[in-house]
């Protein structure tokens, strides 16, 4: 989709239109006062408060018509620019942009724009008339704190949309109405695979069954392929003493994005945001010789992070999610070699799952940033050449993006264009000369001398819930048959007739360790083929006599209407065969 936002003749229609939707508001409600409109990716939004009034999706198509109205009668709009005073004189009844007005720096240039009856506050630019806002869309409606801040009130947020032409309108609709149909929020609502509650708290999913199989799957998958790469698995706690993140100096660098300090005996706790400390102190427990190096130690881990609520997206985004973490200890000598191992199990991980559309990011810290960066030039130095020399080494396409390294070091970001939205981190390798030195972590070399590791943190599948929710969207739900939560759905045609044979492939295939169904509810055949496609079950088996009569199976794919029919022994080897291979 378009970024409405990095498009200059988009930006002012949309920021123009904004205005509109504000003009017709007011027409509809007089008593509505206005904070800010601003332009965004996806379009606009303006926050309202309408004390009279709480709108709702079904009073959307009321203000299109007014909007329409003011489309129609061709106002100018006109800049003009103001002093302080008369800003404050001209909104005066509106604590809303007086709070804006008297915020405003010294140096700032203060304008109004009018279209007819409407003036408001605004820097601009916008196009020349309302005309040229023609080809709009009002999207949703949802509540917003004014200032972002829960202790205020909570004001009204209207968006919206605006294209050049009907066509381009249109088109995006389309690509709106697709999003919709692809968000793994209501799929997963669909399909019963997470759910949230607040009472439970926002941005803490919890996963049911179906999803619990999904995620166990996943985990089971990429642990195989770990092993089989020389990881060692571990398990760790949730909660960590803040003495270990102020070691490590994530408490430094990272607090605001924690969860609060708990107290417990005069012990100060945090739930961890990530688990390299961990790690770090698992590697601390022993003295190791440059012979067992590297060191590859792998965890799917449960993490916490408070994330502010307006950024929380399901379990795309979430206050918990568990990470395919791993950190891998190594000497200087040894970084091309294991980063190149990490970089080709990304890729064949990507070529199972059919992964192609991603792009390789160099992120890099910003120098002049002394906040956020652990401040050592060498070190930075050192790490950002090494890790731009094996990429280079290695032949991988690239682009460096400054500012977005991790505080201690530098990293291989993958970002995946999923079928919607924006492009999302899946996986990471990050390079780092700091931690080790931090908790002092040494191995014996070749010479007898102790010498400080170098440590790579890396994440393949990233979160597993992130990676559930991409992979929901880019299949609509319709996962292959190793992933699906119920991959065999049987249905006897006549319950009371042939419920005994289905009984006999049911228990035949769940011994198998198939994940089968088996439907005998008093419902119509239709009815139950139906809902066996909207579950987006994969294989779906209709037993009739002339199954039970030739010892055969009926069964038809997902999404297809054609029914194949098969010999038992063919139908095992067709489902085991999908499944081992992962078709």
């Amino acid at each position: 989709m378009v970024n409405i936002k990095e498009d200059k003749k988009l930006n002012t229609l949309n920021h123009s239109c904004a205005h509109v939707l504000a003009q017709a508001i007011k027409r509809l409600y007089p008593d509505s006062l206005f904070w800010v409109g601003p332009v965004i990716e996806s379009g606009f939004y303006y926050d309202i408060d309408i004390p009279s009034h709480m709108v709702t999706e079904e009073d959307l198509p009321i203000i299109e018509k007014e909007m329409k109205k003011i489309v129609k009668e061709d106002k100018l709009i006109k800049r003009k620019e103001i002093s302080k005073e008369e800003a404050l004189e001209i909104f005066k009844d509106n604590k809303y942009k007086v709070d804006l007005i008297e915020n405003f720096p010294k140096e700032e240039v203060i304008s109004t724009y009018q279209q007819g009856e409407f003036t408001d506050l605004c820097r601009g630019p916008h196009v020349k008339s309302t005309k040229l806002c023609k080809y709009f869309k009002l999207l949703k409606v949802s509540g917003a704190y004014f200032k972002g801040d829960s202790k205020n009130k909570m004001l009204q947020r209207i968006y919206g949309i605006c294209f050049e032409n009907e066509e381009d309108l249109k088109n995006h609709l389309k690509l709106l109405e697709e999003a919709k149909e692809r968000d793994h929020r209501n799929l997963g609502k669909d399909l019963d695979i997470f759910m949230t509650d607040n009472l439970v708290g926002r941005g803490l999913p919890m996963f049911l069954p179906n999803g619990y199989i999904i995620w166990e799957e996943l985990e089971n998958y990429i642990k195989n392929k770990e092993r089989k790469a020389g990881y060692q698995h571990v398990m760790t706690p949730c909660v960590g003493n803040v003495e270990l993140y102020k070691t490590s100096g994530h408490f430094d660098h990272y607090q605001e994005n924690m969860f609060p300090v708990m107290e417990v005996e005069g012990e100060s706790f945090v739930l961890r945001p990530m688990n390299c400390p961990h790690h770090m102190m698992i590697y601390a427990n022993k003295l190791h010789s440059y012979k067992e190096l590297p060191i590859r130690i792998g965890e799917i881990a449960h993490d916490f992070r408070y994330e502010a609520s307006g950024a929380l997206k399901g379990i795309e985004r979430a206050r918990h999610f568990c990470q395919n973490d791993a950190h891998i200890f190594v000497t200087k000598e040894q970084i091309k070699d294991e980063f190149k191992r990490v970089v080709d199990l990304i890729f064949e991980v990507y070529k199972d799952f059919n992964i192609t559309n991603y792009k390789c990011v160099l992120s890099l810290r910003d120098p002049n940033d002394k906040v956020k960066y652990y401040p050592d030039d060498d070190m930075w130095n050192q790490a950002e050449n090494e890790l731009r020399q094996v990429l280079k080494e290695l032949k991988i396409d690239y682009k460096e993006e400054i500012g977005e390294a991790a505080f201690y070091g530098p990293k291989l970001d993958v970002n995946v264009t999923p079928a919607i939205g924006n492009p999302i981190t899946l996986s990471t390798c990050q390079l780092d000369f700091c931690l080790p030195a931090k908790f002092d972590l040494k191995y014996v070399d070749s010479d007898g001398v102790k010498k400080t590791p170098v440590v790579l943190h890396r994440a393949i599948l990233g979160s597993l819930d992130r990676f559930i929710a991409y992979i929901l969207e880019e299949t609509k739900g319709c996962l292959p048959t190793w992933l699906s939560p119920i991959q065999v759905n049987i249905i006897p045609v006549n319950v009371e007739k042939h419920q005994s044979y289905a009984d006999k492939i049911y228990n035949l295939l769940n011994d198998l360790d198939i994940r089968v169904s088996l439907d005998v509810r008093d419902e119509k055949l239709g009815y139950k083929m139906r809902e066996s496609q909207t579950k987006k079950i994969p294989f779906t088996l209709i037993l009739g006599e002339e199954e039970i009569k030739n010892e055969t199976i009926s069964y038809r794919l997902h999404g297809k209407k054609d029914t194949i029919t098969v010999s038992l022994d063919k139908f095992i080897k067709v489902i085991t065969d999908t499944i081992k291979n992962k078709k």
